[in-house]
């Protein structure tokens, strides 16, 4: 979406998953919806890279090496970083998905998953932040 200067605004997004081939299927998926997507192959590179750079997303796997996801999620609320999570995991059981709901996070997709279900959970999520509307948005060049 272009606002009214003419800039184009781009929403970024942070994939915190360490098997690359799903990472790179995930952001393929992503960069066709002109988001612009980083990648984070473990817990320390995620954190890293929260640390610096204000995404609009994350999707977080809980299995990271380094740190895991609730970790970085526990760091992420204690800071009031309020930045949407995702979390995409495989570990699917009901104890798992309280305690990262109860630790912030904004929605919970187990794996294996639909590659449309998480494209729609992600514009769910980005529409709730008042100042970001999804559906319009290109990536800046």
């Amino acid at each position: 979406m272009s606002e009214g200067s003419g800039h184009t605004i781009s929403v970024s997004l942070l994939v915190a998953q360490d098997e690359e081939r799903v990472a790179q299927f995930i952001r393929r998926f992503l960069e066709r919806e002109h988001y612009s997507v980083d990648i984070a192959a473990d817990g320390d590179l995620a954190l890293d890279r929260l640390n610096l750079i204000p995404y609009h997303l994350v999707i977080l796997d809980l299995a990271l090496p380094k740190r895991g996801g609730f970790e970085i999620l526990h760091f992420l609320r204690q800071t009031k970083n309020k930045v949407p999570v995702l979390i995409l995991t495989a570990r699917s059981s009901v104890a798992d998905r309280v305690k990262a709901l109860d630790l912030g996070a904004d929605d919970y997709l187990v794996k294996p998953f639909a590659i449309e279900e998480l494209l729609a959970r992600v514009r769910t999520l980005l529409r709730r932040n008042q100042s970001i509307r999804p559906d319009g948005f290109r990536r800046a060049t």
